[in-house]
């Protein structure tokens, strides 16, 4: 589909199509190849970085293998559980991903699943394959942002800011007049976090803390981002919206528990924990 997309106060237009190539006769779209561009970034950055948190990368590999399709696979899943009026009556549209609706959060879950499972099996310490995966899912996130832009889906309210974006139309045609380009707000959140993730990694005081302030930077962020959103999902029967809840979580047990676990180190006992087990079974 030909799209318009136009920033009228910055004096931009951009005109593209949503799909980029086709294989034969399948459309492979910008949205698939943004988010698998991100994941294979996010892989070779945390394999590059993996020794500094104390992981191998067999070990890395072997988590990226299930957490990635799975992580695809329930972030998809959250979306259509809070969206099922939109596809109880056409359940084959639940699998078209391409056509948009991967939620993060339902991605982040079910990553910290496979991760903690794996961990356990392998005798991994969890924390550190955590803090290695939270340094790198904002990259991931960074790129994803932009497959939404090429969808023109995830824009905000409307706005008269001079970075409005206009849909549809061109220079001429818009007004003043646009929408809050969300997309944007997130992905240069999640770059200015990944940041901050990368030089506080470089000095990590203890395991864990990385995958908290991943958690409260991207909670805090998302929480006023998803404010200005137009297509949010919403608790069932409610105004309230599902991405907000879980970031007032995320906020919560991430800088509450970085700044507490500063005073009370409970994230090293699960890591004493996980030494004594693997000790055990040497």
């Amino acid at each position: 589909m030909n799209q318009t997309v136009s920033f009228p106060g910055l004096g931009l237009e951009f005109h593209f199509n949503n799909v980029a190539f086709h294989i034969a006769s399948k459309p492979i779209y910008w949205y698939g190849i943004l988010i698998m561009l991100g994941v294979i970034l996010a892989v070779v950055y945390a394999s590059a970085r993996s020794r500094q948190f104390g992981i191998r990368q067999d070990d890395l590999y072997d988590a990226v293998l299930f957490a990635v399709p799975l992580g695809i696979v329930c972030a998809r899943i959250y979306y259509v559980i809070f969206e099922w009026e939109q596809y109880k009556d056409n359940l084959s549209e639940i699998f078209a991903t391409w056509h948009g609706g991967l939620a993060i959060y339902g991605g982040i879950i079910g990553g910290i699943i496979v991760i903690v499972v794996l961990c356990r099996v392998k005798k991994i310490y969890v924390m550190d394959m955590l803090d290695l995966f939270a340094s790198a899912v904002p990259i991931g996130q960074i790129l994803g942002r932009w497959g939404n832009f090429f969808n023109c889906e995830a824009y905000g309210s409307s706005t008269t800011l001079p970075w409005r974006m206009v849909i549809g139309k061109t220079l001429e045609e818009a007004g003043a007049t646009g929408n809050h380009p969300t997309f944007f707000y997130e992905s240069a959140w999640n770059l200015i976090g990944f940041i901050i993730l990368y030089f506080s990694s470089k000095k990590r005081k203890y395991h864990g803390e990385i995958l908290l302030l991943y958690l409260g930077w991207y909670g805090l962020g998302r929480f006023f981002i998803e404010g200005l959103r137009t297509d949010s999902l919403y608790l069932w029967g409610t105004g309230i919206r599902v991405s907000q809840v879980v970031a007032l979580i995320c906020i919560i047990i991430g800088l509450g528990g970085f700044l507490l676990n500063r005073k009370m180190p409970f994230l090293q006992e699960i890591n004493r924990a996980d030494s004594d087990n693997k000790e055990e079974t040497t």
